[in-house]
């Protein structure tokens, strides 16, 4: 493809440019991320910098089209106490799915049938699947969604992260997002405060229950049979949960190269995928907007 835009960033675009992307490709990326605590050293930005830097890298890899990333999620559970200042902001989960569902509908409505949500945050996982099956059922659309985050998932970085395994828990504000943010902006940081902190049982529960991660599950008797509706601060004192105290700027890049050549490599894959739209899909967009 002869198109070189100035900036694989829709938002960057004029018209025309994003009418002879069209003629010859039909997949765009979507980052999301959140904006919530992250313990006392990193940014409330770092999950919407960490999903914005992976879509950027792999679409300009790929030489795609993604959005401007979308900054806040879901994160109730990062609220904290009223005037307690977090400064944290969620959105409803009916208003992120129709957020989604919008969004993709304006750009069906363009002529784009192929949507790659570039996820950076665990708690949008619930919500965003349902709203996923919603636009494939409505409309025919090609729409998956990428997880490449997350210290529990370790995959593709097991050789670049240093923390042993008791040391990455739970992938907030741990080693892996302190080395990304430092590579999105180290003058975000404050690494005088960052402190090592496990997780620990919510104490609430009786003495039989632990918690080793920063996922919704809690165990029992060695089995993770139960969730629970809990707030951070109930298993996390500060926020962070593992040790970001072997981060460094290097290997932040290094992992948001491994993960956008991952991501960028199954784009150019979804690109092969034929998709046919739903019959009446067009009046459909038109009327639902």
């Amino acid at each position: 493809m002869a198109f070189s835009p100035v900036s694989w960033c829709l938002a960057d675009l004029c018209v025309p440019d994003v009418q002879e992307y069209l003629k010859h490709k039909d997949i765009i990326l979507m980052p999301i991320g959140a904006m919530e605590q992250h313990g006392l050293h990193l940014p409330l930005v770092t999950d919407a910098a960490q999903g914005l830097e992976i879509a950027r890298r792999a679409a300009a890899k790929a030489r795609v089209l993604h959005t401007p990333v979308l900054w806040f999620g879901y994160s109730p559970h990062h609220l904290g106490k009223v005037g307690e200042g977090t400064g944290t902001i969620t959105l409803r989960a009916s208003t992120l799915q129709a957020v989604l569902y919008d969004m993709v509908r304006s750009l069906l409505h363009s002529g784009f049938k192929k949507f790659v949500i570039v996820n950076n945050q665990g708690s949008n996982i619930k919500i965003i699947d349902p709203i996923l099956r919603k636009i494939h059922y409505d409309t025919g659309a090609f729409v998956c969604m990428s997880k490449l985050y997350a210290e529990r998932y370790i995959g593709l970085i097991k050789e670049v992260m240093e923390n042993p395994p008791e040391e990455t828990p739970g992938w907030h504000s741990s080693e892996l997002e302190t080395c990304q943010v430092l590579a999105y902006d180290e003058r975000l940081l404050r690494m005088d405060r960052a402190i090592k902190e496990l997780c620990h049982a919510p104490p609430w529960l009786p003495p039989g229950f632990k918690k080793t991660d920063g996922s919704p599950d809690v165990q029992f008797q060695g089995f993770e049979y139960f969730v629970f509706p809990m707030e951070h601060r109930d298993f996390s004192d500060t926020g962070t949960i593992g040790n970001p105290l072997r981060a460094s700027k290097e290997k932040g890049v290094r992992t948001l190269e491994l993960y956008s050549d991952h991501l960028a490599a199954a784009v150019a894959q979804f690109e092969k995928v034929d998709v046919t739209l739903r019959p009446g899909v067009q009046e459909f967009v038109d009327r639902a907007l």
